[in-house]
């Protein structure tokens, strides 16, 4: 059965073209070990949850080192300035700026968070 999957796959095109082995990706690097609470964050949203009134969503703040973690709630629709305002408000009041922050989001959404963070 190997044998016979591997035939189909060397003569599929389109297999081909996704398995491309000129697709560089980058070489991984391990995340910084936090050994102080609130110099190593992680951010994230949750959007896929239930609806409430006012329409809200989550905005996921986590700490590394102690795992303790902040949800900030907005819409869905605030932009990158409304939601640096909240994580000043909610994070950065009780825990200072963070040294290093990982996040999953898209790279435009965590370059213009990063340029805020250190123009505010």
């Amino acid at each position: 059965m190997k044998r016979d999957v591997q035939n189909l796959c060397d003569k599929c095109v389109t297999y081909k073209r996704g398995k491309s082995k000129s697709q560089h990706h980058g070489i991984f690097m391990p995340l910084l070990i936090a050994n102080t609470p609130w110099t190593n964050i992680s951010i994230d949203s949750v959007l896929g949850l239930p609806r409430s009134k006012g329409g809200k969503y989550v905005f996921f703040v986590a700490d590394r080192f102690s795992k303790m973690t902040h949800f900030i709630p907005y819409h869905k629709n605030d932009d990158v300035d409304h939601v640096t305002n909240l994580f000043f408000k909610e994070v950065v009041r009780l825990h200072g700026i963070p040294r290093n922050i990982v996040s999953n989001r898209d790279v435009k959404f965590v370059s213009h968070f990063r340029k805020l963070l250190c123009v505010s």
